[in-house]
């Protein structure tokens, strides 16, 4: 039990951590907010709230996910090497395609909010 305890406290420091360290982190929680907010106002279903939930977990954890990768990148690589800079440019493009994907699924359950 002591070492499950401590898991999660080492996994909230490290949360913790990357709140106050990564500004695109920060980002995506305001508008994970937003997006949260804009639910509970209008009401959306119990599916709507499990799709706007899994996208919303899906990007703070590729984020989360993107900072480990580049922290480790730099960690290893710290001059600047073509193919360190390939793996932190992919590491992002993961993030991009689903918050782009996020943005979209969000377009769709609000939209008739809207429209």
């Amino acid at each position: 039990m002591k070492k499950l305890f401590h898991s999660f406290k080492f996994a909230f420091q490290g949360f913790w951590l990357a709140c106050k360290e990564q500004s695109n982190l920060r980002i995506h929680l305001f508008i994970s907010a937003v997006v949260v907010g804009l639910a509970f106002y209008f009401g959306v279903s119990k599916l709507d709230w499990c799709i706007l939930l899994l996208c919303i977990g899906l990007v703070i954890s590729l984020e989360l996910m993107n900072s480990s990768i580049e922290g480790i990148v730099d960690l290893v690589s710290p001059e600047r090497q073509v193919k360190a800079g390939k793996i932190k440019d992919i590491a992002a493009a993961a993030v991009l395609v689903s918050a782009a994907v996020s943005f979209f699924v969000g377009l769709l359950i609000f939209s008739k909010y809207f429209f």
